[in-house]
């Protein structure tokens, strides 16, 4: 059952976002900024029961953020320069290169 609630909880938030662009284009841009995968991977490290356990996953959550700014940087200098899906494609590199870059980086130093 917990699949399900989740699999709707993403479906909604994804038809949410369609209907919106629909509206404008601002919208659809801020509306991925709810929290709804971190809401769901706390819910699921906190049902175990450990607040450490929620604490570590909440940092790891925040620890994202140069991630995803990479990703939305290409996608803007990107698409003056080449069409949207060749411009998400070097976003999703640059994200993967950031994440790449924190995790192996954290490995060589701890």
């Amino acid at each position: 059952m917990d699949i399900v609630w989740k699999g709707l909880v993403g479906g909604l938030l994804t038809a949410l976002i369609v209907a919106l662009s629909k509206r404008g284009n601002v919208l659809p841009g801020i509306l991925p900024l709810f929290p709804t995968f971190a809401i769901i991977a706390l819910i699921v490290v906190g049902a175990k029961g450990s607040a450490e356990g929620f604490k570590e996953a909440a940092l790891a959550g925040a620890k994202t953020i140069p991630a995803y700014l990479a990703f939305l940087g290409v996608c803007y200098f990107a698409i003056d320069h080449m069409d949207y899906r060749l411009a998400l494609g070097f976003a999703l590199g640059a994200w993967l290169l950031v994440v790449a870059a924190m995790f192996f980086g954290a490995r060589l130093f701890n």
